[in-house]
């Protein structure tokens, strides 16, 4: 049971990577002049910043919702 605690962190650390990484990407590749960039980084940056939080609690929410239901139903097998 203590192995799952330690999946669902490394997958959730793995999902935020992926985003930031993703975003990131996507801001470089588009063609835009350097100063826009560097404003869309920075807008980009402060809302992951300020949204994180919150994804993290719901995404929590989640893996917990689909944990109790995988338990309920090896229970009842």
């Amino acid at each position: 049971m203590g192995n799952q605690g330690s999946n669902t962190s490394k997958f959730l650390f793995g999902l935020l990577i992926g985003a930031a990484i993703g975003a990131v990407a996507g801001i470089f590749l588009a063609p835009d002049k350097g100063s826009e960039t560097r404003r869309k980084f920075s807008e980009k940056a402060k809302n992951l910043k300020d949204s994180l939080p919150d994804k993290i609690e719901e995404l929590k929410t989640a893996i917990d919702q689909k944990l109790n239901e995988m338990k309920s139903k090896v229970k009842d097998v």
